[in-house]
């Protein structure tokens, strides 16, 4: 049975439909899950690691009896794992840590007469990365998370991922784990183990900062607890929007929107053409690709449930959509990308023509593969250094450059009704003595 990818048209669809189809992955609340999750923080802010064992074991693996992974078994991995595996994941770690290292801001000051203006760019002290896993392993999500973290300084770093089946960890998170410099990794996964981070429990330390995609728990968690814990953002399901023309091969895009479904069920594959015949070819394709994918009922059950071919009266249209879509990834497949560029203002990251699919940017071009969904890219950015960087604003007056601005400060002060804020700078006197 072939997927049944919605489609739509702009000349014949109501706007209000075509915007809900492809805004379809936006935050929803969820009365239940969010019922849930406070359940959860409450457990484990209590009970600490029993709590944690207790929902592992029902969760994950029915006799998991530890949290954290021994310090040895981190750095044994990287032996234990496929000599072209361990070559592929230092191979992506170098690009990954590459590119973030451009990222990384440095503390700056300059003056005013005598005054001292500057901002002084620290790392957060520590971070708890959240892996998804369980059934999959994604070793590629530790070196997109940590080696940003890396790069800008952060001294201690912790991954949690949920167990297997045997009660352990994959050997390829933890051997990405030990290449991106992570110091603790713990057997946790769910609300349950940012939770853990939030608040800390006997075996888990309470950390700066959490980031990391996950599931419709994991986000509503790390919703619940900000203001404990530092956020990165509310990342997942996984999407793409390909934009192409007429110079677009239908089978790499069919591949390319299939790949997206595969992540799962609530992964988003959407495609943007004024090119009928582009629309149909594509359909065409992912029908002839379908059967033969592994996983194809995954893929079948994101492209009926989320999947959207769009058919606009042009490109000026294309772009409007796009941008009110702002995909996670963006993959540009038109004979002139260049011009488009300056004008796709919303998305995650942007892949450009037929040789850049979304793929080789979760593995190993070098930008962090943790993007903004859900419509965020309108106002977030893809994971990276300035995540794990804060930034204190450095103000050093002396006494005449006081007596320049008071006067203006004063004014503003007593405007909003706070006349102990005037006195305070009043009280100094114009020589700046009290």
């Amino acid at each position: 049975m072939p997927a049944d990818m919605r489609f739509l048209e702009t000349s014949k669809d109501p706007q209000e439909q075509i915007r809900a189809a492809l805004t379809a992955g936006s935050p929803a609340d969820d009365d239940a899950v969010e019922r849930t999750v406070r359940g959860i923080i409450a457990r484990v802010r209590s009970e600490g690691d029993a709590a944690l064992l207790d929902l592992g074991r029902r969760f994950d693996f029915s006799g998991l009896e530890s949290i954290a992974v021994p310090p040895e078994r981190i750095r044994q991995a990287l032996d234990s794992i496929p000599r072209d595996l361990r070559a592929a994941l230092e191979h992506a770690a170098a690009n990954i840590r590459e590119f973030h290292e451009q990222e990384r801001a440095e503390s700056w000051v300059s003056t005013r007469g005598s005054t001292v203006m500057g901002q002084l760019v620290r790392p957060v002290p520590s971070v708890g990365l959240y892996v998804p896993g369980g059934r999959a392993a994604y070793p590629s999500t530790v070196l997109m998370t940590a080696i940003p973290a890396a790069v800008a300084g952060v001294r201690e770093l912790c991954v949690a991922s949920p167990c297997g089946e045997e009660g352990e960890i994959p050997e390829s998170i933890l051997a990405a784990c030990a290449i991106s410099g992570v110091s603790r990794v713990y057997r946790m996964g769910g609300a349950q183990a940012i939770a853990a981070f939030a608040f800390g429990t006997e075996s888990v330390p309470r950390v700066d900062k959490v980031a990391g995609p996950g599931n419709r728990f994991v986000n509503c968690a790390k919703r619940l607890l900000f203001g404990h814990v530092g956020i990165d953002s509310l990342a997942g399901p996984s999407e793409v929007l390909v934009i192409a023309d007429e110079t677009a091969d239908p089978e790499w895009v069919a591949a390319d929107l299939i790949a997206q479904a595969e992540h799962g069920g609530d992964s988003r594959s959407i495609l943007v053409t004024w090119r009928r015949e582009v629309a149909e070819a594509v359909a065409k394709a992912v029908e002839k690709q379908l059967p033969r994918e592994p996983r194809s009922g995954h893929i079948r059950e994101s492209l009926d449930s989320y999947g959207v071919i769009l058919l606009t009266a042009g490109p000026d249209e294309a772009v409007h959509w796009t941008n009110i879509c702002a995909p996670e990834h963006l993959q540009i497949w038109v004979e002139r990308p260049q011009e488009w560029i300056g004008r796709l203002v919303n998305a995650g990251a942007i892949f450009v023509g037929p040789y850049s699919p979304v793929p080789i940017g979760d593995y190993v071009a070098g930008p962090s593969h943790t993007l903004p969904t859900g419509t965020a890219a309108r106002f977030s950015s893809a994971l990276g250094v300035a995540e794990f960087q804060k930034r204190t604003s450095l103000i050093w007056y002396g006494p005449q450059e006081l007596t320049g601005d008071a006067a203006a400060a004063v004014t503003i002060a007593e405007a909003e009704g706070l006349p102990a804020h005037a006195r305070a700078i009043t009280l100094r006197g114009k020589d700046g003595q009290t």
